[in-house]
């Protein structure tokens, strides 16, 4: 999420990528980072149980570069939330945020993401827990409601809930989450969106921080959104569509991207391309990510193609990356990109 001004205050605006189960690892974040410097960018999604017993290093570890970023938690249980939210802020991340909101069957049989939409007394409960426990901004991220809740009732309980409990900012996906009928790769296109009901709410609690999400294409739609509430988290079109990013310094801030290039972004990555090839990780997990690098550029199949079929080899090393941004056919400024 891009953020203007000091992010512990939650001055408007901001813009954000989406946590993603299983897509915005470390290397995604890196990536994003090299294409621009405001946007507050979260992890996936990680378990309290996770982060409590866990490789710590493995799930929470990160770059430096990567700031501003947040840590999202998927839990019901206050304490160990609290426990969890003190070690993300340990490892200093600025920002803790709380998914309720994700509707897959694994998060549901745990007792946490959307359908705790139902219970707000519980998520005031361990948002009240998790301010007490740090220093950084707790948000919540949220859905307008649930199978056959009424979404006005809902997300205004939810939400007057949270925030009585001194939540720093909602976060809100605008639409429904069928947990009974739909799978979850449908909860992100069948329910309609509703974008007036996250606007209703920013106008229901104009001094509380609320950013939508949900359905955004671009970044002409988001700073549409931002005459309405005070930030905009993009999700797939950010991962699926990276070179959008390179734009949103310029057109949201006012400020030039880190990198003019899409080229000159991926040339940026190398240095800790070779620090993670040293490590021991292999260069198709982090050139995963640079699958949708380039839009309607000559060599653009090229160059995934050369990705998919040698960055997965053993050994693969950045003469690998370097063939395949060499079958590019022209440097794509940003404003060209977009």
């Amino acid at each position: 999420m891009l953020y203007k001004g000091n992010l512990s205050k939650f001055s408007p605006s901001r813009f954000s990528v989406a946590p993603m189960m299983d897509w915005t690892d470390r290397h995604c974040r890196v990536f994003h980072r090299h294409l621009t410097r405001r946007t507050l960018l979260y992890t996936e999604m990680l378990t309290t149980g996770a982060v409590i017993h866990g490789d710590r290093e493995r799930l929470l570890g990160f770059d430096a570069i990567e700031h501003p970023v947040a840590l999202q938690l998927g839990g019901s249980d206050p304490r160990e939330l609290a426990r969890a939210a003190r070690i993300g802020e340990e490892f200093g991340y600025d920002e803790i945020n709380l998914n309720v909101g994700c509707p897959s069957d694994r998060v549901k049989d745990g007792r946490f993401g959307a359908c705790l939409m139902a219970e707000p007394e519980l998520v005031a409960r361990c948002v009240d827990v998790m301010k007490r426990a740090v220093a950084v901004p707790v948000t919540v991220k949220c859905r307008i409601g649930i199978d056959d809740q009424d979404p006005e009732m809902a997300l205004d309980t939810l939400a007057r809930a949270v925030v009585a409990s001194g939540c720093d900012a909602l976060i809100v996906h605008a639409r429904k989450a069928w947990l009974n009928g739909l799978s979850p790769k449908e909860n992100r296109d069948i329910p309609p969106l509703d974008y007036d009901r996250v606007y209703r709410l920013k106008r229901a609690m104009p001094d509380v921080p609320v950013i939508i999400n949900g359905g955004i294409p671009d970044i002409d739609e988001a700073k549409a959104h931002l005459a309405h509430v005070d930030g905009v988290m993009l999700g797939r079109a950010a991962y699926q569509e990276p070179w959008r990013l390179l734009a949103v310094d310029h057109e949201i801030f006012g400020a030039p991207a880190p990198n003019a290039t899409m080229q000159d972004a991926l040339a940026a990555m190398m240095p800790y391309i070779e620090d993670q090839l040293a490590r021991g990780t292999r260069l198709h997990a982090i050139t995963r990510h640079f699958v949708g690098a380039f839009h309607a550029v000559p060599g653009a199949r090229a160059f995934r193609r050369h990705l998919a079929e040698q960055g997965v080899k053993p050994g693969a090393g950045l003469d690998v990356l370097r063939d395949a941004i060499a079958r590019i056919g022209a440097r794509v400024p940003a404003e060209a990109a977009a």
